[in-house]
C-alpha cells in the first residue's frame, strides 16, 4: 500500500481548520503524516493552532512563518519539511488541502485512490462548477483554465483547486519554480508537461462557504501575478518588434520600395538583428529569470531560423496580398501577420528548449 503526506497550508483559518486535521486524523487506515504551515497568520487567529497542537498526535506537524509570505511559499516550506525527514515511510506523494473547508476528507480519498493507480501522476481534484458559482471563482477559472490550454495544449478543468496529489519525484523540482504566492501553484501545471509528468483529474464536488469569503485569492493582483511570464514575454516580444517594425519599415524605404525576395530579405535580416539584441537581453534577464544552459547559441539559432521563416513569409505574404491590394505598405502589413504568428512559436521555443530550467528529478 503507498503512503502519502497531507500538507495544508493556512492564512488566519476558522474552525474548519480544526474540523478539517480531526477528521484526517481520525482516518482509517491512518495517514503517515499531517503538516500544516501558518503562513503569518494574526494574533486573533492563533487560538486555531493552538487547538491543533492541544491534539498532540505524533503525525500532526505545525511549521510557522513569523510573517505572511504567500501561499507558494506555504507550499515550498511544506515540500522542504517532507524532503528532509528521514523517520517517515517512503511516501509515494504529498496531498494538499486548503483549510478553508473547501475539500473534505470524502474528496482527498477518491484522489489518493486515484493516486495509488498513477502513481506518477499530478493527481488534481476537478471541482464541478456548476450553479452558483461566486464570480471572483469562475473568472478565475475561465481565464486559467483558457491560459493552459493554449500554453500546454493540455486541457485542465480546474486550474485554480487545491487539492492536489504531487508525485514525490516532482517535489524538488516544483521547488525550482519561481513565485511565491497563487502563481506557484499554477506553475507546477504549466512545467508538468515539460517534466515528463502527466496530469489526471478527479471529479470533486465544489462547496463555498459564505460566497467563498475565506478566499485569500486576490482577483487582479493574484491574476497579474499568475500570468506575469506571459505578460513579460509579450512586452519583450512588443519591444523588440517595434524596433523590428520600425528598422524593416526604414531600410524598405532606403531601398526604393522594392518588393523583390532579396530587398525583403535584406531588410528582414538588418532589423531582426537589432531587435534581436535587446529581445534576448530581456528575455534571458527578465522573462525567464537566467534559466537554461547555452542559451545564446541556441537563441542564435532560432534567430537564424525565425528570420528566414519571417522573410520567406513575409514576402510570400506580400505576393498573396498584391493580388487585391498594391501599396507600399503592402511588406509591412504581411510583416505584421506574419510575425505574429512566429510570436506564438517562439514562446513555446523559448519556454520549453532555450531556456527551459533544469530538471532535479532523479
Amino acid at each position: 500500500m503507498l503512503n502519502f503526506g497531507i500538507l495544508i497550508p493556512a492564512l488566519n483559518p476558522d474552525a474548519q481548520l480544526l474540523q478539517l486535521v480531526r477528521q484526517l486524523l481520525a482516518q482509517q487506515p491512518a495517514l503517515a503524516s499531517i503538516v500544516v504551515v501558518d503562513d503569518g497568520s494574526d494574533a486573533k487567529h492563533q487560538a486555531i493552532f493552538e487547538q491543533l497542537q492541544h491534539l498532540d498526535d505524533s503525525r500532526l506537524h505545525l511549521l510557522r512563518h513569523a510573517q505572511n509570505q504567500g501561499k507558494g511559499a506555504a507550499l515550498k516550506t511544506g515540500f522542504r519539511y517532507y524532503l528532509q525527514q528521514t523517520d517517515l515511510p517512503a511516501l509515494a506523494g504529498i496531498a494538499t488541502m486548503d483549510a478553508d473547508g473547501q475539500h473534505t476528507v470524502a474528496a482527498l480519498e477518491k484522489c489518493l485512490h486515484l493516486a495509488t493507480q498513477r502513481p506518477d501522476d499530478l493527481i488534481i481534484g476537478a471541482r464541478q462548477f456548476t450553479g452558483d458559482i461566486p464570480w471572483r471563482s469562475r473568472f478565475g477559472n475561465i481565464l486559467t483554465d483558457n491560459l493552459v490550454r493554449v500554453l500546454t495544449h493540455q486541457t485542465i478543468s480546474d486550474t485554480q483547486t487545491g487539492l492536489r496529489v504531487i508525485p514525490w519525484t516532482y517535489l524538488t523540482t516544483a521547488l525550482t519554480f519561481p513565485g511565491e504566492r497563487f502563481e506557484f501553484e499554477f506553475d507546477m501545471l504549466l512545467e508538468a508537461k515539460k517534466h515528463h509528468v502527466t496530469i489526471s483529474e478527479q471529479p470533486i464536488p465544489t462547496i463555498y462557504l459564505d460566497g467563498n469569503a475565506s478566499s485569500h485569492f486576490r482577483v487582479v493582483r493574484d491574476s497579474l501575478a499568475i500570468y506575469a511570464r506571459f505578460f513579460k514575454f509579450a512586452a519583450s516580444g512588443l519591444a523588440s518588434f517595434v524596433i523590428d517594425i520600425g528598422l524593416f519599415s526604414l531600410f524598405m524605404l532606403l531601398l526604393g520600395q522594392q518588393q523583390s525576395l532579396a530587398v525583403i530579405m535584406g531588410a528582414t535580416v538588418l532589423a531582426r538583428l537589432a531587435s534581436a539584441v535587446v529581445n534576448y537581453q530581456i528575455n534571458r534577464h527578465v522573462v525567464f529569470e537566467n534559466a537554461g544552459e547555452r542559451t545564446l547559441w541556441k537563441y542564435g539559432l532560432l534567430l537564424v531560423l525565425q528570420t528566414l521563416a519571417s522573410g520567406y513569409l513575409t514576402h510570400g505574404l506580400t505576393e498573396l496580398l498584391s493580388i487585391v491590394w498594391q501599396s507600399a505598405l503592402t511588406p509591412t502589413v504581411a510583416k505584421l501577420v506574419g510575425d505574429f504568428c512566429l510570436f506564438l512559436l517562439s514562446y513555446y521555443l523559448q519556454k520549453n528548449f532555450i531556456f527551459k530550467r533544469r530538471s532535479h528529478v532523479k
